[in-house]
């Protein structure tokens, strides 16, 4: 299946990463409509629209609203999903069911979790839908291929936990960014200097990390010599299981965040 024609319904932080890595990889601007009544300008030769054109099919809609909208934007949209138009939705927490029934003429919805990095073909791409044929499924797959790293999950509730992974991860990753340079002012480094060079070591760390065939944690017991520097750091970090229990609490903070949301949208 190939997409040649893709509403976006709401085109905010995460529809528009979307939106500006697929035309990073090349696709024509002119395979997508942007619908959305705050947004400025659209990126050239895409067209912005302020109300759904309700004269026009498509083949996808992606869904990027907030969540807590989705009851408000629902009239508006469901009469242009047709039997032959898939509906992406980006909505963390909200089920495929609750989905269906706001928009009962789709004939395929497909959830998807990506991240910001999918602006620069760099997200992983959690994906999970009722209703596609082998032949749908793989033109998907294709089109989100564009953005990084998809990933069929073998079941519907795995979402939350996979949302607070991939989808609020990069938000944990900034903040450890953030708290990295912060230690490392606090001990007498320039600030300004301290930012460029922790971000320059994650960005360095995750591309080596992307393209080992080692485990993270075998790169770090590689990194660290006994009773050097670094070892003295992990110890810190392990001292009690410090770091694993502090993400472990965030990750179920979050994942349980989504489960209300899905919750709240039945």
């Amino acid at each position: 299946m190939i997409f040649n024609s893709i509403l976006i319904f709401g085109c905010g932080n995460m529809g528009g990463a979307m939106l500006a890595g697929w035309l990073r990889d090349g696709a024509a601007p002119q395979t997508f409509t942007v619908v959305d009544p705050y947004l400025e300008a659209a990126p050239a030769g895409v067209e912005l629209l302020r109300e759904v054109p309700q004269d026009r099919r498509f083949d996808a809609v992606l869904l990027g609203v907030k969540p807590q909208m989705l009851d408000d934007v629902a009239p508006l949209l469901a009469p242009v999903l047709k039997a032959d138009t898939i509906l992406f939705s980006i909505l963390a927490g909200v089920e495929l069911a609750s989905l269906a029934a706001r928009f009962p003429g789709a004939g395929a919805v497909v959830r998807i979790m990506p991240n910001l990095a999918a602006a620069i073909g760099k997200s992983p791409i959690a994906l999970f839908d009722e209703g596609l044929d082998d032949a749908s499924r793989a033109g998907v797959t294709a089109l989100m291929e564009a953005l990084g790293t998809p990933e069929w999950l073998a079941a519907e509730c795995e979402f939350d936990l996979v949302t607070a992974l991939a989808g609020c991860g990069p938000g944990f990753v900034y903040r450890f960014i953030d708290a990295l340079a912060s230690g490392a002012a606090a001990l007498g480094l320039d600030p300004a200097q301290a930012g460029r060079l922790a971000v320059a070591t994650v960005e360095g760390a995750a591309q080596l990390a992307a393209a080992s065939p080692h485990s993270p944690a075998e790169l770090a017991r590689r990194v660290a010599s006994p009773g050097g520097s670094t070892q003295k750091g992990l110890d810190v970090l392990d001292e009690g299981g410090a770091l694993a229990k502090l993400m472990l609490a965030t990750l179920r903070a979050s994942r349980d965040r989504n489960a209300e949301m899905a919750a709240a949208a039945r």
